[in-house]
This record gives structure tokens, sequence and C-alpha cells, in this order.
């Protein structure tokens, strides 16, 4: 199931750089969570697996069933919205999977996706997941965020992506000059987001994208450094870097009282223009 990937020179020395001796395989089968039998056979190219397990209490009790097996000692390798490329710290050395679909996917930019997952696989202060990024947090965050549970799973996946970007674009920016290819991929992805991001609150407000969407589009964006439109221009701050999880249900809370008042406000203008005596009863309160 598991190939070793050969890796271009530049890949070769962004890894030395930020994850030296991470193993690059490419997975036989798509997938989003491995079965915990075909990821046990990663101790055939491994030193050792250590399985990560956190607390129940930190779930809420609507928590999809694939985050409650990610919190049990049940050896877990990667969840929805990981993306084409994932990364594990649960094996050493750490492992970089190259997912099935990856062969879609243009080079330059599938190399990209390769180094960044070793810059982040090589900063120990960045969690492998939300779960352990949020801890006793993600339950805030549910209860702050008035959607289902599966929504809510994709905001707090979005949210950790841009606290991750925050920590490490810069890495990205410095490889002009030295990796050039790898920044161009950069770049290159980055300026395709501009335009959807300029309309991205209209877009939420003709239901053509769910807010759940909408932060994972512009929380993906976060890594490449592009303007953000208000609310999510808030999470491209060094406030949030600093403060990560805290911060964000604090964002979280914000931002929907905030859509929940407009709401309110758009009801109440709707219902103003449609009744032609509600300034007149107004008046006359």
């Amino acid at each position: 199931m598991f190939e070793t990937r050969s890796l271009p020179s530049d890949l070769e020395s962004v890894r030395d750089d930020f994850a030296p001796g991470a193993l690059v395989l490419d997975v036989a089968g798509d997938f989003d969570t491995i079965p915990p039998e075909a990821a046990e056979n990663l101790g055939l190219v491994v030193d050792s697996l250590s399985p990560a397990a956190y607390p129940a209490e930190w779930l809420p009790d609507d928590a999809p069933q694939q985050l409650r097996r990610y919190a049990s000692s049940d050896f877990t390798i990667g969840m929805p919205g990981d993306g084409t490329v994932s990364w594990s710290r649960q094996t050493a050395p750490p492992v970089v999977l190259v997912k099935y679909r990856a062969k879609g996917t243009p080079d330059d930019f599938l190399d990209f996706l390769i180094a960044e997952a070793f810059v982040q696989a090589g900063n120990d202060e960045i969690p492998e997941h939300f779960l352990p990024f949020f801890g006793e947090q993600y339950a805030d965050l549910a209860a702050a965020t008035p959607l289902g549970p599966s929504e809510t799973y994709q905001v707090a996946a979005a949210l950790y992506e841009g606290w991750v970007g925050l920590h490490t674009r810069e890495a990205f920016a410095s490889w002009e000059g030295d990796h050039d290819r790898l920044h161009e991929a950069w770049v290159d992805a980055g300026g395709r987001l501009d335009d959807r991001l300029e309309n991205l609150p209209r877009f939420v407000a003709l239901g053509r994208l769910s807010f759940a969407e909408a932060t994972e589009f512009a929380c993906s964006a976060v890594k490449h450094g592009r303007d953000l439109p208000a609310p999510f221009s808030a999470l491209d701050t060094a406030a949030y870097r600093d403060h990560g999880p805290s911060y964000a249900v604090k964002w979280a809370e914000k931002t929907f009282e905030q859509l929940a008042a407009d709401d309110d406000g758009a009801d109440a203008e709707s219902s103003d223009d449609a009744d032609p005596t509600a300034d007149d009863a107004a008046d006359s309160a």
C-alpha cells in the first residue's frame, strides 16, 4: 500500500532543512482516513509507531464518529479535510503521505504541497490535527458555532489551517531565490484565489457558499498571504498566531453574533418595507 516516493533535489533540500529523515510515501489507494489495520502496515517502513489519543471530554456530544475514533486509542492516520497530502508524527521518523488523487495534480503544485508538509511536520509547535490544537476548547467552539456537527468540524479544520498558515508562510516566502520552482507554485496558487476572495461575503449572503465553505476558503488563503475580507481578515493577525484556539473561539462567537444581528436587521427592514403603516405606527407609539 505504501511506496517510497523519489524526490527532486529542491524537495530533498527542503526536507533536510525542516524535517530531516521524514519519509515520503505514495499511497496506492485514496483515503480520508486509512483503516487502522492498513495504517499499521506503516510499521514495516518506519522505526516505530506511537498512536495518539485524546480525552473524550474534549468532544461535544454530537461530534462526528470519525472524530471520536481519532480521539480514541485507534491508530488513525489522515482525517477528512487533510487534502491531497497529509503527514503524521505518530511514526518515527515522521511520514508524508501522497494520496492516489495526487495523480491529477500539476507536478509543481504537488511538490509544493509536499514541501508544505515538511515545514509543518518539522515544527513541533504545530499539532497534527485541529483536535489537539483546540483541545478542551473544541467544545467551546462547537457551542459558539450554531451549525451541525459536520459543518462545525469543517470550520474547526479551516481555523486550524489558517493558524498553521500564519506559522508557515514565512518559510514559503523565503524560498524565492533558493527554491524558485516551489516559491512560484506558492505564489501562483495564492493569486488564483483573489477573485473569489473579493466576493466571499456576497457568495455567503447569496447562498452560493455556506459559512463553513467560506471559512475553509479564506483560511486556506492565509498561508498564501492574500488579502481577506471581513470577518475573515481578523484571522490574519498576530493575535491569532499568538493566542490560537482561544482567539478562534472568540472570533466565532463575535462573528455569529454579528451574523444574527445582521439577519435580524434585514428581517426588520423587510417587514417595514412590506407594511406601509410601520413608520406611522412607530411614530404614534
